[in-house]
C-alpha cells in the first residue's frame, strides 16, 4: 500500500491494457478516476472503488473538469483503425489531453507507446504513436513514455494473431516480415512497469523502452508457440506478400479484422528491440520468459479468464449523422408469451453468440460472418469474452453490447459492414399471471437507398432466421 494516495486518472480504461491496469491501481490503494466517452461502458466492471465519469479526448471541453484534482494521468488511448484521418485524430486527442492536463494542474502523464528504432521508414501507426508522445510533452506537463513491442497475454490482438495462425495452419506461406526482430513482453510485466513508474522518480520526463529480454524473429515466435501448443509448424517464406495482402490473409484466418490486422502488419516491417535498458536498472522486476507468457495466455484463453480483450476497445469515433436520423427505421419485432420463468429465458439470450451459437441456422450466421470478413469486416471470429458473463461494450461475434440490464434485457449493435446501422435487442418480463413475455427486436437504420435495397433483398432470410431464433431461445430456456 502507498503511504500517500495519489489521485490517478486513466484514459483508455476500457481498452486491453487499461482494463487490467485499473484493478491493479485499486489493489495498490490509489484513488482512481476512469474517463470514458461512454461511462456506461464501464458500469459493469467490478471496480466499486473507481470513479467513472464522462471524458472524451475529442471533446476538449469535457476534459478540464474531468481532470480536476488529478495527480497523474495514464494516457492509454490509441487509434487502430485503417481510416485515413487516424493520425489527425491521434494528434488532436493528445493535444486536447495535454492542454487540459496542464490547465487542471496534473503533475504527470504516463503514456504507453510503440517501440521501434527511430526511422523515416516507420509504419504510419508506429510513427503516430511516437508523435503522440511528442505532442503530450509539448503541453508542458512532465511525461513518462514507455515504448513496448508486441504484448503477450490472453486477449491481446498481437497474441491472438500468432495463436490463430499456429492453431489453424500447419503449413504457412509467410512474407518477409516474419524475419523482423522484436522483443515481446508479457502483459504482466507491462503492468508492473506502468505501476512502478508512479513511485520511481528517475522515470519522470523520460522515454523508456520496455521488453521481455528475449529477442526473437516473428518466425521464431510462431515456432515457439507451436511447440507450447504441441503442434508441428512448417514455414515457407516468399517475397510477394505485401503488408496489405498479409492483412487480408490475417483477416480471413485469425480473429482480428482487417482494420486492426493491416496496421499491425505494417508495423511488423520495423524491428522493435530495446536498446536503452535504464528502466531495468531503476525498476527491478522479474521478466517473464516468452514461452511462460504463452502458456499462461493459452491457459487463460481455455478457461475463459480474460480480464480484458482487444475487442473491448472502441471500434470507431463515428456517430449517427443527422441525415440518417431522418430516415425510416426498419424492424422485425417478435413477441412470445410463455409459461417458462422469465429468468430462464433471460439466461438463454444472455448466452447468445460465440460457441453457444444463435439458436437457429448457425451455418447461416457463419456464412454471413465469412462474407463480412471477405470485405474487411470483423466477421464472427471474435466470439465472446466469456460464455455467460456480459459487460457493456463486450464484443459478441460481429455485434457489440450496447445496453445490458441483468434479468431483463440485452441490446446489441452490429459492427459488420452494412449500408446503415443495425441493432438486435432481447427483452423479457413476467406478466401478472406469472407467464413470461419475451420480445426480440431487430432494427435497421439505412444510410441511403442502398440500405433499403439491402433490407428488402434479404428480408426472406431475416424472416426465417429471426422467427426461428426467437422460438429457439424460448425452446432452449425450456430445457435449462
Amino acid at each position: 500500500m502507498v503511504q500517500t494516495k495519489l489521485k490517478i486518472a486513466v484514459l483508455g480504461a476500457s481498452g486491453y491494457v487499461g482494463g487490467r491496469l485499473v484493478p491493479k491501481l485499486l489493489e495498490e490503494g490509489y484513488s482512481v478516476r476512469c474517463l470514458a466517452r461512454n461511462p456506461e461502458k464501464l458500469s459493469s466492471r467490478d471496480w466499486p472503488a473507481a470513479e467513472i465519469i464522462y471524458g472524451d479526448v475529442l471533446n476538449s471541453d469535457s476534459l478540464p473538469p474531468a481532470l480536476q484534482n488529478i495527480d497523474v494521468l495514464y494516457y492509454l488511448v490509441h487509434s487502430m483503425q485503417g481510416k485515413a484521418d487516424f493520425k489527425d485524430l491521434d494528434v488532436r486527442a493528445a493535444q486536447n489531453c495535454g492542454i487540459a492536463a496542464r490547465a487542471a494542474g496534473v503533475k504527470r502523464i504516463i503514456y504507453l507507446g510503440g517501440l521501434a528504432k527511430q526511422s523515416t521508414d516507420l509504419s504510419p501507426h508506429l510513427k503516430s504513436r511516437q508523435e503522440v508522445g511528442n505532442v503530450l510533452r509539448q503541453a508542458g506537463v512532465e511525461v513518462t513514455e514507455l515504448r513496448a513491442s508486441i504484448i503477450i497475454g490472453s486477449g491481446s490482438a498481437s497474441f491472438e494473431i500468432i495463436r490463430d495462425l499456429v492453431k489453424k495452419l500447419p503449413l504457412m506461406i509467410t512474407p518477409r516480415w516474419v524475419r523482423s526482430l522484436c522483443e515481446p513482453i508479457s502483459i504482466d510485466n507491462v503492468l508492473e512497469y506502468l505501476l512502478a513508474c508512479l513511485e520511481e522518480p528517475r522515470t519522470v520526463k523520460q522515454i523508456l523502452e520496455i521488453g521481455g529480454g528475449e529477442v526473437l524473429s516473428y518466425a521464431n515466435m510462431m515456432k515457439a508457440v507451436a511447440e507450447v501448443m504441441g503442434k508441428r509448424l512448417v514455414m515457407i517464406s516468399v517475397p510477394v506478400l505485401t503488408p496489405r495482402l498479409s492483412g487480408y490473409w490475417l483477416n480471413i484466418v485469425t480473429t482480428v479484422p482487417m482494420s486492426i490486422a493491416h496496421p499491425l502488419v505494417e508495423g511488423l516491417r520495423n524491428d522493435s528491440v530495446t536498446t536503452d535498458h535504464r528502466i531495468r536498472q531503476w525498476i527491478n522486476i522479474e521478466l517473464h520468459p516468452f514461452k511462460e507468457s504463452v502458456r499462461k495466455a493459452l491457459a487463460e484463453d481455455q478457461q475463459g479468464l480474460l480480464a480484458s480483450r482487444w475487442t473491448e476497445a472502441e471500434n470507431s469515433l463515428s456517430t449517427i449523422s443527422e441525415k440518417n436520423i431522418q430516415l425510416k427505421v426498419l424492424q422485425d419485432h417478435r413477441i412470445i408469451e410463455s409459461e417458462i420463468p422469465a429468468g430462464k429465458i433471460f439466461q438463454a439470450f444472455q448466452s447468445v453468440g460465440g460457441d453457444n451459437g444463435w439458436y437457429y441456422a448457425n451455418w447461416l450466421w457463419q456464412l454471413r460472418g465469412i462474407m463480412d470478413r471477405m470485405i474487411g469486416g470483423v466477421g464472427m471470429r471474435r466470439g465472446r469474452r466469456h460464455p455467460i458473463e456480459i459487460r457493456i461494450r463486450d464484443a459478441i461475434d460481429f455485434w457489440r453490447v450496447e445496453k445490458f440490464e441483468p434479468g431483463r434485457s440485452l441490446k446489441l449493435k452490429a459492427e459488420m459492414k452494412l449500408p446503415g446501422q443495425a441493432w438486435l435487442e432481447f427483452k423479457v418480463k413476467s406478466s401478472s399471471d406469472q407467464t413470461a413475455v419475451f420480445e426480440q427486436i431487430a432494427t435497421f437504420l439505412p444510410a441511403n437507398w442502398i440500405g433499403y435495397f439491402y433490407w428488402y433483398a434479404i428480408f426472406p432470410v431475416h424472416l426465417l432466421v429471426f422467427k426461428n431464433m426467437a422460438k429457439g431461445i424460448v425452446r432452449h430456456a425450456m430445457f435449462k
